[in-house]
């Protein structure tokens, strides 16, 4: 959640928020209200509770003449003080639910606007030009014998698959190669857990706008996660953290799970929407002051990623109206898909300022010794989808692929995956 001062001190920049996301900007003023009714319940309450306190040290010492009207009086102010915190609770439950439903502030510099408005930062590399025609992932994988999707759907339904052979050694080379790099980068690898508290996943922001996304196994009241943020983040959960030496980072590697609700015929071929995929995700607690700067780094081991698969890739600062709630500035990294002749999301980083954290009751000390609220921030470093822009990028006539240097030392040392014979 956002910190309540700022609702308190400086609406007018809640509701511009607000209004850049596309959302209700008159739930502010509905904060407001509830946060002036519990206000003055509470003022209320404690100034009855000091009257009737001073009256209840009176009924001692008064006379047999005065104890009957003060005790009424005590009866009287008793009642009040209780109609009194019920108002107070009353308006603190309605402030605070309505309050975990508000979508982090955005960044000022975030292009406004819905998923077609974001604006791009920078274009790398040269999109290939083939003298034959390219076939698409799906047609590579299973020439590979990399990819089954007919059996996936047999034995899951759709949007499920097999990677088999040198798909499953490819994802294990992408995946190994990033947590690798990422340790080469001061962050410390960890195998999370699939399933999550609901308070966990509430905390990290998933079960506001895009609850219809997640999977929830309703007799363990648990959540199956679409991206090991959600347990990293939950990681150091009421606990008081030392960055003094620095942000804590993270690199989680997952399987992940999505619904796809709401995707219903999009991206249906091969394994670029799916319900199950595997994700090394970096995950950093740091210090608000430090977040923007830490923000790019992630960015920067993005992009050194993609380089060292050699595609060719664009960057995007992601439209206000596109983010999710805890996110106040996201960029992503487009690769270029040849025979979809666009540019496909393969990463995106976020910088959640203090929102979940201050959900999930991250903190650390300031140089004073006092607690403060950590901020967060998450980047992709690898994903299953990324064997679509390899493989299409680096394919060849005859339907083989061309490993990507980088990658050769994690798969063995292959240069060429070459296709099955039938």
């Amino acid at each position: 959640m956002i910190d309540p001062r700022t609702l308190r001190e400086d609406p007018e920049a809640v509701r511009a928020s607000q209004r850049a996301r596309g959302e209700d900007e008159g739930v502010v003023d509905k904060l407001l209200d509830l946060d002036t009714r519990r206000r003055s319940a509470i003022a209320t309450a404690d100034k009855l509770r000091a009257e009737q306190k001073s009256v209840s040290k009176q009924v001692p010492k008064a006379s047999p003449e005065e104890k009957p009207a003060l005790l009424a009086r005590a009866k009287d102010l008793s009642a009040q003080v209780k109609a009194a915190e019920i108002e107070q609770n009353e308006a603190s439950e309605e402030f605070d639910q309505l309050f975990r439903i508000l979508p982090n502030l955005v960044h000022p510099d975030a292009p406004i606007g819905g998923e077609d408005d974001f604006a791009v930062l920078k274009t790398v590399g040269e999109v290939p030009s083939f003298d034959f025609a390219p076939r698409d992932h799906l047609e590579l994988m299973e020439g590979l014998g990399a990819l089954d999707m007919e059996r996936g759907a047999k034995v899951s339904g759709s949007r499920f698959y097999f990677l088999s052979g040198v798909g499953a050694q490819l994802q294990l080379a992408l995946l190994n190669m990033a947590v690798a790099r990422s340790m080469a980068n001061g962050f410390t690898p960890m195998i999370t857990p699939s399933l999550v508290r609901p308070e966990i996943m509430a905390g990290t922001g998933f079960l506001g706008a895009h609850s219809s996304e997640v999977y929830r196994l309703r007799d363990d009241d648990l959540y199956l996660v679409g991206t090991s943020e959600v347990p990293l983040a939950g990681y150091h959960s009421d606990e008081i953290l030392d960055l003094g030496s620095g942000p804590r980072r993270y690199a989680g590697w997952s399987s992940c799970y999505r619904r796809e609700a709401g995707s219903y015929g999009k991206d249906t071929r091969g394994i670029i929407r799916v319900h199950q995929f595997d994700k090394v995700e970096m995950f950093v607690f740091a210090k608000p002051e430090d977040a923007e700067s830490e923000h790019e780094r992630l960015l920067g081991w993005e992009e050194d990623m993609l380089a060292a698969i050699e595609v060719p890739y664009r960057v995007i600062d992601t439209a206000t109206g596109d983010l999710g709630t805890s996110a106040y500035r996201k960029y992503d990294c487009e690769a270029w898909v040849p025979t979809q002749e666009t540019y496909r999301e393969l990463t995106s980083t976020s910088n959640c300022t203090t929102f979940q954290a201050r959900r999930l009751s991250v903190r650390y000390r300031d140089d004073n010794g006092k607690p403060q609220t950590a901020a967060t921030l998450n980047g992709t470093l690898a994903t299953t989808r990324w064997i679509v822009a390899i493989v299409e990028n680096h394919q060849q006539p005859d339907g083989s692929v061309r490993v990507p240097v980088a990658l050769r030392p994690f798969l063995g040392g292959l240069e060429v995956l070459e296709p099955v014979k039938r």
